[in-house]
């Protein structure tokens, strides 16, 4: 049996080599035909090999924890276009290779709906990255040499959906305007990206102060793309007043 389970492990069965003991007693008890004990073998090896893959791309995502979609408020957003987030959460916009812009002010979950729709993709088999805007612009920008930077671009231009998050709480200077337009050049018509901000587009120069590609970027990112706007006042700050304690009255004198 030891023979056997490492020939498995040669052969790329890992799962049915760590469980040899209990398919053979299995295969056993229930008088399996040599047909049958292959079906259970490769099914059970396209589960656990489809588990493993889905670990992995989780933890390649960085999505880390979040709130599922259905603890979201839908009547709580003053102005916000349920049919289109639930779309986008069916990943429709992929299909057509489309970008997904979600515009709101902070506190109105636009980062808990980005969230889900990375969760679902990763789901559906795609390689997922999740990350801030502040993240993405300081790791090319400390790039040293013209190779390394290269590299990262590649990294970003290529996964198979790109989430980038709060951009527009930071202003930055034109080089960073030119590496994220650059990230956004190379998904072009080619990969999705989803991106979160808390600015409307004419606002966006305030981003990238002094910037020449601003303009180009913004054309660039909005040529193919699904934009929904939310309006309201911040959830989060509603709940932080509703959990806080009353104050005791002062005694009178």
């Amino acid at each position: 049996m030891a023979l056997l389970a490492d020939a498995l492990k040669l052969l790329g069965l890992h799962h049915t080599a760590a469980h040899l003991d209990d398919l053979v007693a299995l295969a056993t008890k229930r008088r399996w035909s040599p047909t049958q004990l292959l079906e259970h073998l490769v099914s059970d090896e396209q589960q656990e090999r489809a588990r493993r893959s889905l670990e992995r791309r989780l933890l390649r995502s960085r999505l880390g924890r979040f709130t599922p979609m259905d603890a979201f408020d839908w009547a709580w957003p003053k102005r916000i276009d349920r049919a289109a987030v639930e779309a986008a959460l069916r990943l429709e916009f992929m299909a057509e290779t489309r970008n997904l812009v979600l515009v709101a002010p902070q506190g109105l979950g636009k980062t808990m709906i980005a969230q889900n729709i990375a969760h679902q993709a990763v789901l559906a088999g795609h390689h997922v990255l999740f990350t801030t805007a502040a993240q993405l612009l300081l790791d090319l920008g400390g790039q040293e040499s013209a190779r390394g930077l290269a590299r990262r671009l590649n990294y970003y231009g290529h996964r198979g959906l790109l989430v980038l998050d709060e951009l527009g709480y930071l202003s930055y200077d034109a080089r960073a305007a030119d590496l994220l337009f650059q990230v956004v050049s190379r998904r072009y018509e080619r990969k999705s990206l989803v991106l979160t901000t808390n600015l409307a587009f004419s606002d966006w120069p305030t981003i990238f102060p002094n910037a020449g590609s601003a303009i180009a970027l913004i054309d660039r990112l909005i040529h193919h793309a699904e934009i929904i706007a939310l309006e309201g006042e911040s959830y989060r700050r509603r709940a932080a007043e509703l959990t806080r304690k009353p104050s005791r009255p002062k005694p009178t004198s």
